[in-house]
């Protein structure tokens, strides 16, 4: 049993190393806000989540903020940036994992990574206009954005942009899940 939670931790932590290496590869989407990038960091939370189980996909999202935080940093000072990434990495992943993990089918797998890219979308907009928007201006020592302006902010950049990220993120998973199916059903009998 010793041996099966070592091998996880140290997976959890070469997960959250790329997880890491991939935030770093960000860009952004035309149209949206410049400050809005796509990365693929969320494919390795993805795998510790469906292989071990969802704490170890929040492990990997947690590790590569902190990560980030203490490589990069923040140009508030504080990680707010990294906090809403966080927050919307773990929105998505585990509905992913909770259904895949019950039964391990495409279709469950699928159904999980949709349900992951709603959820993250529709969350992502009420905390942003609630919580993340307004840190961020208070933060920044800005004047606080209306209502109407983080209301615009939220529909016609957040959101798109969650839904972009999440759509692509699906298919680059299942892609890789496709070619990846044996050796991950492999990992999820040795964890049982």
């Amino acid at each position: 049993m010793q041996k099966g939670k070592i091998k996880q931790m140290v997976a959890v932590s070469m997960l959250s190393t790329i997880a890491y290496v991939l935030m770093m590869l960000d860009f952004p989407f035309p149209g949206l806000p410049p400050f809005l990038k796509i990365d693929f960091s969320e494919v390795p939370a993805l795998l510790a989540a469906i292989i071990f189980g969802p704490a170890a996909g929040v492990m990997v999202e947690a590790i590569k903020n902190v990560l980030h935080y203490g490589i990069v940093g923040s140009f508030t000072g504080v990680p707010v940036g990294q906090l809403a990434n966080f927050i919307a990495g773990i929105l998505f992943i585990l509905p992913v994992s909770y259904l895949f993990r019950k039964k391990h089918t495409v279709k469950r797998l699928s159904t999980g990574l949709i349900l992951g890219t709603v959820l993250m979308t529709f969350m992502m907009g009420l905390l942003n206009y609630l919580i993340i928007l307004p840190a961020y201006t208070w933060f920044l020592g800005a004047d606080p954005m209306s209502s109407q302006m983080m209301l615009d902010l939220i529909l016609k950049g957040i959101t798109p942009f969650n839904l972009i990220k999440g759509t692509i993120i699906t298919l680059l998973f299942l892609a890789l899940y496709n070619r990846m199916q044996p050796w991950v059903m492999k990992q999820i009998a040795q964890q049982a």
